[in-house]
């Protein structure tokens, strides 16, 4: 059933996303303690603030509402993926190609066990990542974690 909710999330909230000038970057749909959550992260170039994950927040309860799909009661949240979020799914990674990613591996690779650089693709559960001209093709399973950098 999550799966479920979780597509028709995405295809509603893409929709939303598109038109706000947002990215929806992830959603779940889980139940912690007994309550039930559907939570949505979005994200845009520049930053997301909390006027976008309100505005999004407003258009996508509506939109969910109109064809009420849960059964469940539940909160819907919305909020920014936040600056430490690693990067997991396909849908994450072909969107931020080009920004630049921290990494860090479970086992060294030519050397390096962490390091930065810009991604440049990704296909197949692999990222290409430019670590100042060098490229590295990095499993996403092989590493502990693959995240955008942002410098303050």
């Amino acid at each position: 059933m999550a799966n479920k909710i979780e597509q028709l999330a995405f295809s509603i909230g893409d929709e939303i996303a598109k038109k706000q000038g947002v990215f929806l970057v992830h959603c779940e749909y889980v139940r912690e303690k007994g309550e039930y959550f559907l939570r949505l992260f979005v994200d845009k170039d520049g930053g997301i603030g909390i006027d976008d994950c309100e505005e999004f927040s407003r258009a996508f309860s509506d939109s969910i509402d109109l064809i009420d799909p849960i059964d469940q009661e539940y909160t819907l949240e919305v909020s920014s993926p936040g600056a430490q979020r690693q990067l997991k799914t396909e849908r994450e990674f072909l969107h931020y190609v080009g920004r630049e990613v921290d990494v860090k591996l479970f086992a060294p690779k030519d050397g390096k066990k962490e390091f930065s650089g810009v991604l440049t693709g990704f296909s197949d559960g692999t990222a290409q990542i430019d670590a100042d001209g060098e490229i590295y093709q990095i499993p996403v399973k092989e590493a502990v974690y693959i995240k955008l950098m942002f410098r303050f």
